[in-house]
């Protein structure tokens, strides 16, 4: 598929089929999402899968949308602050980053083969870290639902244009 095709057929499910998704299509995704390039190739990342019922169930206390209650699926990306790149001239920690460009692969190859996914970074941190023990230096930055999504049709893209967002030679506001 096209490059630019995949990136539009890409969106935030937000309502999913309760099909189970197969295990093999699950690691497909990550694997994706190990490929991606990271701050001197520290590759600062852990993935939780959580397929577990009642771990599903502890996950939703961390995001009270009732969609999300509707994916058979979520990933959990996980930072690890020790293990991650920080610039030597002001200490910027690029484990954020580096996770990000890891969870935009792994959306895409869902995307391909069919699967849906929604990017959600307004959780509750501490709950989901608890959740599952993390020590202090592993952050959950995001988590994915996975599933078939329950609608196919895409819904449309509200983007800038080229002429809003790209500055050639010199920074204007």
């Amino acid at each position: 598929m096209d490059f630019k095709d995949l990136a539009q057929r890409r969106y935030s499910a937000r309502s999913y089929q309760s099909t189970p998704v197969d295990r093999e299509l699950l690691l497909k995704v990550i694997g994706a999402a190990l490929l991606a390039p990271s701050a001197v190739n520290f590759q600062p990342w852990k993935f939780l899968v959580v397929t577990d019922p009642e771990l599903l169930d502890r996950l939703h206390g961390c995001y009270h949308r009732e969609w999300f209650k509707t994916a058979p699926a979520c990933i959990v990306a996980i930072g690890d602050h020790d293990k991650g790149w920080h610039r030597p001239t002001d200490d910027k920690d690029f484990t954020d980053i580096d996770v990000a460009i890891a969870v935009d692969h792994l959306m895409l190859a869902a995307t391909e083969i069919g699967l849906g996914t929604c990017w959600i970074c307004h959780f509750n941190v501490e709950k989901c870290a608890e959740i599952f023990d993390l020590p202090g230096n592993f952050e959950p930055i995001a988590m994915i639902p996975i599933g078939y999504p329950a609608s196919i049709p895409i819904p449309d893209k509200k983007r800038k244009t080229v002429e809003q967002t790209v500055l050639w030679n010199k920074f204007e506001a």
